[in-house]
């Protein structure tokens, strides 16, 4: 008989660690960040976010989708339609300047959301977990620079 046995990661979890955003970080590492995460939900066509608004978290898509627009174009200015397995709005993280764009649910939502202020938390009580996610943040941006300049898409 075991004593100790291992133990089995939750859908979330296992969620997390298939993010860029996250897959340095140990299991241990993983559940504080997990910790630090707040649900929340948002019904098809709503609002998540406006342009110009102050942003304060970023979001990881548990299920279905998001799309990322100009201001009150879902339409004619859509810039990024993003599936469940995907976060956005991670420069909230950064610092305090507008949004860029407008997201709204394209269809039903689950998400989990890490607010700026938790991430400062973090900073300062598990430095070590906070630089490498601020890590893979710079090269998620960087990356999505490069095919902004490029002109290369995903």
């Amino acid at each position: 008989m075991f004593l100790f046995s291992k133990e089995e990661d939750s859908p979330r979890l296992t969620q997390l660690r298939a993010l860029s955003l996250f897959s340095t970080l140990s299991p241990r590492e993983l559940k504080t960040v997990d910790g630090l995460l707040h649900e929340r939900s948002f019904l098809k066509d709503e609002v998540i976010f406006d342009q110009g608004e102050e942003g304060q978290a970023l979001y990881i898509i548990e299920t279905g989708s998001v799309l990322i627009c100009h201001q009150g174009e879902p339409v004619g200015g859509k810039i990024a339609e993003l599936a469940a397995g995907n976060f956005f709005g991670e420069l909230a993280l950064l610092d305090n300047s507008p949004r860029s764009a407008q997201a709204r649910a394209a269809e039903n939502c689950a998400m989990a959301v890490l607010f700026r202020a938790d991430f400062l938390g973090l900073l300062e009580t598990h430095a070590v977990i906070a630089s490498k996610i601020s890590l893979q943040l710079a090269r998620h941006i960087g990356r999505r620079l490069r095919k902004t300049v490029t002109g290369q898409t995903e």
